[in-house]
């Protein structure tokens, strides 16, 4: 049952991370073990609370999520055809629109044997069916995106602004901004922050974790490292900054802190009902 269905009949619900309640589980797992800890956790009053989203920011999500399969899955066939073609001294530059153009190269000919032909043949349809069926949802996406505001403020952030598709999926994701304090606390919620290792009065920082919104981090690098490949032919502030700090840092470094940036930077805008002023 979930919370939507509680809330319907009448009821308060309130969600908590699972990670949130395992540091008040006393021993071992159980179902009365594990009731009393959400008992106890529940009470804290600094206990952090997940927001319930709407059916329409459930549906948006369920479709950000197919898409990231899809393309998980094309990729993967585009993989296995381009080392395939590779096995027959055939090799192209990288993009599915270079791969189509040594398919048909290789089709030209007539030195693949049978079998091959057959096996590329059910890898190019594999590819073209996949490539359609994302495009579907792209539009859909940039339907919702069309009418949600949220969205459309967000859409004009640097890096943000490349697609549709992070501005969508922060709208989607965060129902309710103001339950981070600060633009930091959303970064580090996204997990774009370094581990705090520090002890006995000093501090030590660690990497930066693999736990918190996997998928809206991974849309934020992927967006900073766009930003970063553009830096030095759109000259403004925010690539000035990215050049100097190129100039010091590796460059995956610099990508993780400038999609901490554009993370705060969406968490304003959230907050106030402001739009991007470079």
């Amino acid at each position: 049952m979930n919370a939507g269905t509680l809330i319907a009949m009448g009821h308060e619900a309130r969600l908590m991370p699972p990670s949130f309640v395992k540091g008040y589980v006393k021993r071992g797992k159980g179902d009365a073990l594990d009731a009393e800890a959400i008992c106890e956790a529940v009470q804290r009053p600094t206990m952090r609370f997940v927001p319930v989203k709407t059916v329409e920011q459930q549906g948006i999500l369920v479709a950000h999520r197919t898409r990231s399969l899809l393309v998980r899955q094309r990729t993967m066939a585009a993989n296995a055809l381009r080392a395939h073609l590779a096995e027959f001294g055939l090799a192209a530059n990288p993009g599915i629109a270079n791969l189509v153009k040594l398919a048909d190269r290789a089709f030209a000919g007539n030195d693949l044997p049978s079998y091959a032909r057959r096996a590329f043949e059910i890898l190019i349809r594999r590819l073209a069916e996949l490539t359609e069926v994302i495009s579907m949802l792209d539009r859909e996406l940039r339907g919702w995106h069309a009418e949600n505001e949220a969205s459309r403020r967000l859409a004009a952030i640097p890096g943000v602004g490349v697609g549709v598709i992070t501005a969508t999926a922060i709208a989607a994701t965060v129902t309710d901004p103001g339950q981070f304090r600060s633009g930091r606390q959303f970064a580090a919620w996204l997990g774009l922050t370094p581990q705090q290792r520090s002890t006995g009065g000093k501090t030590r920082l660690g990497g930066i974790p693999k736990q918190g919104g996997r998928y809206l981090r991974r849309l934020l690098v992927v967006g900073a490292t766009a930003v970063m490949r553009h830096a030095k032919r759109t000259p403004s502030p925010m690539t000035d900054r990215v050049n100097s700090l190129l100039e010091k840092k590796p460059f995956r470094l610099v990508s993780v802190a400038l999609a901490n940036k554009l993370a705060r930077i969406a968490w304003a805008i959230l907050t106030r009902g402001d739009t991007c002023r470079p």
